[in-house]
Parts: C-alpha cells; sequence; structure tokens
C-alpha cells in the first residue's frame, strides 16, 4: 500500500514535470533540420546579425532583426506572428541563442540554428545577397 501511494507520487511528480512546456524553452537544430523547418512557409526566418552581416549574404526570405540592437523585443514584436514558428540564426550560433530565449520568454516558438549561418553555408545550404 504504502510503495503504491509511492509510486503513484513519483508517476504524478514526473507527468506533471514533462507535460508543461515552459515559456523560455527553444530547440536548437542542425543545418538540416533547420533546412526542413524553413520549408515550411508558415515558419518564420529570422537573421539575427547586423545589417551589414545581412547585407553580404543571408538565408533566403530571412528578415533582419538585430539582437545586440536595445530595441531587437519591440521591434521583434511589432514584426513577427506570434502564432507562427520562427526559425532563427546568427553567425556562428552565439547570438541566436541570446535572441531565442528572449523570444521564447515571450511565448514564440523558436528554433535556433545550433552552428549558426556559418555552419549553414559549411553545410551547403542555399543563401542570397
Amino acid at each position: 500500500m504504502k510503495i503504491n501511494s509511492v509510486i503513484t507520487g513519483i508517476c504524478l511528480f514526473f507527468t506533471s514535470l514533462f507535460s508543461c512546456q515552459q515559456k523560455g524553452d527553444f530547440k536548437s537544430v542542425s543545418a538540416e533540420e533547420f533546412s526542413s523547418i524553413i520549408a515550411n512557409p508558415d515558419v518564420q526566418r529570422l537573421d539575427v546579425r547586423t545589417v551589414a552581416e545581412y547585407s553580404e549574404d543571408h538565408i533566403p526570405g530571412s528578415i533582419n532583426i538585430n539582437v545586440l540592437d536595445k530595441e531587437f523585443p519591440a521591434m521583434a514584436d511589432s514584426t513577427l506572428q506570434k502564432e507562427k514558428p520562427v526559425a532563427l540564426y546568427c553567425r556562428s550560433g552565439k547570438r541566436s541563442k541570446k535572441a531565442a530565449a528572449i523570444l521564447s520568454a515571450k511565448g514564440y516558438v523558436v528554433y535556433d540554428l545550433d552552428e549558426g549561418f556559418e555552419g549553414w553555408k559549411k553545410a551547403g545550404k542555399e543563401t542570397e545577397k
């Protein structure tokens, strides 16, 4: 009887722990996974590098909002649709993690290109100027 109560308690604990997706969660993905994700036309593509970096080349169809700009959260809210997933990237994957944390905390579903734009190019994926 006591063992059943303990097992039930443990099951309830893990069920509650894993059943709720918390704000602030985002998924870092490989270039291959990212490519599959952005093939969906409902996914918003976001380049969080500087304007100069974006101007050199970027993933086709992406928009640019610099995560280092102090107005990044407000610009993202005025540009992005919260009901659609966001696939974002930076040069190497560091700045995009910051952007992903900001956006996911605001309730966006976020996919981060783990190795950044450099990893994207290394994988031979398409870019545009």
